[in-house]
């Protein structure tokens, strides 16, 4: 003996409304098994629910009622088995654009979960000790680029004079110094001898923060402020490490020193 479901059962069990059930009888879609002819209440069978649910699922690859109607209104089994063959090649090629889509839609939420740490670290400015650096100025470069940063220390190993590389040796780092009005990029020397463009960056107490390329000049703007109103300091210079977040990517240290 078949079990009779209610409309609002039957949508609840093909996940969708009583409304959309009453639709689909009035255009011949699904109709119940059985109808009271006094009320008019429809009610579904379990194979009802199951037709429901195919006809959900053809739904959600994009099918129009009318083909989905033509299709279940075979004569014709194979007919019908070929088509939901056809419709479930098609439910694949969807699952994997959507975990395409998914994979794409993750790293962009990762790199945007990164941007949104890196301005946190930005509005936190902190001490940070440095021995004396030494560092090699450009003659040319005031600002990375992706061109510059892709053979960086080649750039200054060329600005030696003849015979001279084997008396210098650089970390693996770039940064921008800036004095007055003036930013160049350097190299951080680790051997070195007495060259013009060579500066020395004094031992000591730094105030340094973290930040992006658009966060900068902000974080920059405010070191300086905490320099004089916390330190009673003027710095006369800013160094700025650049520091290589992935791939054709880089973010920044800034440090303002702040006394010895």
């Amino acid at each position: 003996m078949d079990r009779f479901f209610s409309v609002g059962e039957a949508a609840k069990a093909a996940n969708t409304t009583a409304e959309t059930l009453r639709h689909y009888d009035r255009i011949g879609l699904v109709k119940p098994s059985k109808k009271d002819e006094w009320t008019r209440y429809r009610y579904y069978t379990e194979q009802d629910i199951v037709r429901l649910n195919t006809v959900r699922a053809l739904q959600l690859m994009d099918l129009p009622l009318q083909e989905i109607k033509r299709v279940l209104e075979y004569d014709d089994l194979e007919k019908i088995i070929a088509f939901f063959q056809q419709a479930e090649k098609r439910a694949d090629e969807k699952i994997a654009a959507l975990q395409f889509s998914k994979a794409k839609i993750q790293l962009a939420k990762a790199d945007y979960a990164r941007n949104l740490e890196q301005q946190r670290q930005s509005r936190s400015a902190f001490l940070k000790e440095y021995p004396q650096r030494v560092i090699l100025l450009s003659d040319t470069l005031e600002m990375p680029t992706l061109e510059n940063l892709w053979n960086y220390l080649g750039h200054f190993y060329e600005k030696l004079p003849a015979g001279w590389k084997e008396k210098f040796a650089f970390e693996d780092l770039a940064g921008i110094y800036t004095e007055g009005e003036r930013a160049r990029l350097f190299a951080l020397c680790t051997r070195y001898a007495e060259l013009e463009g060579l500066k020395t960056l004094p031992e000591g107490s730094y105030l340094c923060a973290h930040c992006t390329e658009e966060t900068r000049g902000k974080a920059l703007e405010e070191l300086l402020r905490l320099a004089r109103e916390e330190y009673g300091e003027e710095p006369s210079f800013t160094v700025q490490l650049i520091v290589v977040s992935g791939i054709l990517q880089w973010n920044y240290e800034v440090q303002v020193y702040v006394g010895g």
